[in-house]
């Protein structure tokens, strides 16, 4: 029901069950709890209302399980499919315990685009239940056909409606979002106030169900409550996420090298321990990046290690003694920031990467705590 960008499936994450106009589809093995939840709630129910059936009442109850995984499946391929429209390639639809969601690839949006995508969805619900309704006219109305034709109805309608509420991570709260974003041209503030929004629905969901029948002096039944908890809490979790995940984007162009890094300076390998010393006597407070004949950086001296060097054996001793060796290739310039940063970073080993100019000259190093904490907003973890 919601959007999301990730990886390529894996056979770990469910059962490929193929692909339907290239588009591959997952079911996730979550979705068999709520399977087994619906067979478990409607089983008995159906069996109340046709006792010929015996257990064959608990197959129609799967069989309703089955149509709404059916109905949150075309929910999916209409986002896909219009998704395709505007050239956003869809990585895999998975059908899971919270009813499904829709992986792209990297697509470049705009306010419009994207509450089109988002809308295909409920529409294309709406119009199965239209559908389902049409065919009730040819349906024999005590049967169980009926029953499975209604049900294929409601559950279409609530899907749909249920889905166009505006707040993440409904696609209703691609309207909030919309909206927000066409207004400030930021697209993550827009994500922002439709995460709230989506906090608001939660609590209201919650507050619908559980708390307003007590103050009239009614009692919900105990799997009313369940579901409207479990709701809630996903409608939360979801749009605490989407906050977060904005929140992190708006901070990225905040993350720059040149920033963020500590002075250094770089010192050939080779160099005696006791010219490092002197050098960090008359600039104290620098790193000393060590480098090859060709300037590019080798290792970090390590400042513990050099002060524990005794003075009779400093002039003796290299620096490379008393060096962390740096990845190859962790060296990154000072106007690298933002995105590009971030997972140019994200591919190298190692924790520490040297900071140079448009020369080539070493100018400071780079801890990756301190780009964490930049970007996640949190205290960083610490430092060599």
């Amino acid at each position: 029901m919601n959007r999301s960008r990730g990886p390529v499936t894996t056979r770990q994450d469910g059962i490929p069950l193929g692909r339907i106009l290239g588009i591959p589809v997952v079911l996730a093995w979550s979705w068999f709890i709520i399977a087994a939840f619906v067979v478990i709630v409607f089983g008995p129910q159906v069996a109340d209302l046709y006792p010929a059936l015996g257990l064959g009442a608990y197959g129609i109850a799967l069989a309703y399980a089955v149509l709404l995984a059916a109905s949150v499946l075309i929910h999916e391929l209409a986002h896909a499919l219009s998704a395709r429209k505007f050239g956003w390639p869809t990585a895999r639809i998975v059908l899971n315990l919270w009813g499904g969601h829709t992986q792209f690839e990297n697509f470049a949006a705009s306010p419009g685009r994207s509450l089109i995508v988002a809308l295909a969805g409920p529409a294309a619900n709406f119009v199965l239940a239209l559908t389902g309704w049409g065919a009730l006219l040819l349906i024999d109305p005590s049967g169980v056909t009926n029953l499975l034709a209604n049900i294929l109805i409601w559950a279409n309608f609530l899907v749909a409606a249920f889905n166009v509420l505006p707040g993440l991570p409904l696609d209703g709260g691609r309207i909030v979002e919309s909206a927000v974003w066409r207004a400030t041209g930021s697209q993550e503030k827009g994500t922002v106030a439709a995460g709230w929004t989506g906090r608001v629905i939660a609590v209201l969901l919650v507050a619908a169900v559980v708390v307003v029948p007590f103050l009239i002096g009614t009692q919900p039944s105990a799997v009313t409550v369940i579901v409207a908890v479990v709701m809630g809490g996903f409608l939360w979790l979801g749009a605490s996420s989407a906050i977060a995940n904005a929140q992190m984007r708006l901070r990225l162009p905040e993350v720059s090298a040149g920033r963020l890094k500590r002075p250094a300076v770089g010192v050939l390998a080779g160099t005696s321990v006791q010219q490092v010393k002197r050098l960090l006597a008359d600039r104290p407070g620098v790193d000393i990046v060590l480098t090859d004949p060709n300037g590019l950086p080798e290792a970090i001296v390590d400042r513990e290690a050099l002060t524990a060097v005794p003075d009779s054996q400093a002039e003796a001793t290299p620096a490379n003694a008393v060096a962390r060796a740096l990845a190859p290739g962790a060296y990154v310039p000072e106007f690298a920031e933002g995105q590009e940063l971030v997972q140019y970073l994200a591919r190298l080993a190692g924790s520490e990467y040297a900071v140079t100019d448009r020369q080539g000259t070493v100018t400071g190093v780079l801890h990756q705590s301190v780009v964490v904490a930049a970007i996640t907003g949190r205290p960083q973890t610490g430092s060599n």
